[in-house]
């Protein structure tokens, strides 16, 4: 629309000699349609966020898209595709996406948490005293199970539909340490000290205060906590709590 108007603006502007400069603006004008617009704000600001974290180490070019992307425009794995494609001119088929998601598994992880666990000790100071779990589910519009892919308790009210677990350890601000996928049919509860034990040893922590919330509260944990000397702020329901607790 605003180039249809500035042609017409000079197109209608009387000269008394003919400018080439004219004629090239209205032909680069001419040229113009929906398909040429790019969208670099997300590039603009979230890349360099993104770079600033160190995650250019990242040798993965699709990687960065899909992380800009998710900041900017977090939707569907098939509706990511259409806006790389719509508003950056990249064109991404939703098999790579599914492809890249596996060796993002497989050979990545490693490097991407140790980036971002980098990142956390430098915000934090080198000091990571207390830490932040929790656990979410994602369920696949599937019907098959497979070793990872299980029906269990669902947080997404899909009990029906096979899912997985995944689980996030954090540190003072929400600022990411280290995640890892369990079995769509693990009791949640079973994952908290193995996970955080391995987390401790893999970034050499000291033992820091584990907070987590009521789906995490067990006797069994609590236990489990005191015994391999964590000191700990565990949520939960008052009305289920003991005459003396309350």
């Amino acid at each position: 629309m605003l180039a249809r108007q500035e042609k017409e603006k000079i197109e209608s502007q009387a000269s008394l000699f003919t400018s080439d400069k004219d004629e090239a603006i209205i032909q680069a004008f001419d040229k113009l349609n929906n398909s040429s617009i790019r969208t670099v704000g997300p590039e603009l600001v979230f890349g360099r966020i993104y770079d600033s974290i160190g995650f250019s180490q990242v040798q993965e070019e699709l990687f960065r898209h899909l992380v800009i992307s998710r900041l900017a425009f977090p939707s569907s794995k098939l509706k990511t595709c259409e806006y790389l494609y719509r508003y950056q001119g990249i064109h991404i088929s939703i098999d790579s996406v599914y492809r890249f998601l596996d060796k993002l598994n497989d050979t990545l992880k490693s490097q991407v948490e140790q980036i971002a666990f980098a990142h956390t000790l430098k915000i934090l100071e080198n000091n990571i005293s207390v830490v932040f779990y929790d656990m979410t589910t994602l369920y696949f519009d599937a019907s098959d199970e497979d070793d990872l892919r299980k029906t269990g308790f669902s947080k997404d009210g899909k009990h029906h539909k096979p899912q997985i677990f995944i689980g996030l350890l954090v540190g003072m601000g929400g600022y990411a340490i280290g995640y890892d996928i369990f079995e769509g049919n693990i009791y949640e509860g079973h994952t908290l000290i193995p996970f955080i034990e391995q987390i401790r040893k893999k970034f050499n922590l000291n033992m820091p205060i584990v907070v987590a919330d009521a789906g995490l509260l067990s006797k069994d944990n609590i236990k489990a906590l005191e015994d391999n000397g964590y000191e700990y702020i565990l949520g939960g329901r008052i009305k289920n709590e003991s005459k003396k607790i309350k």
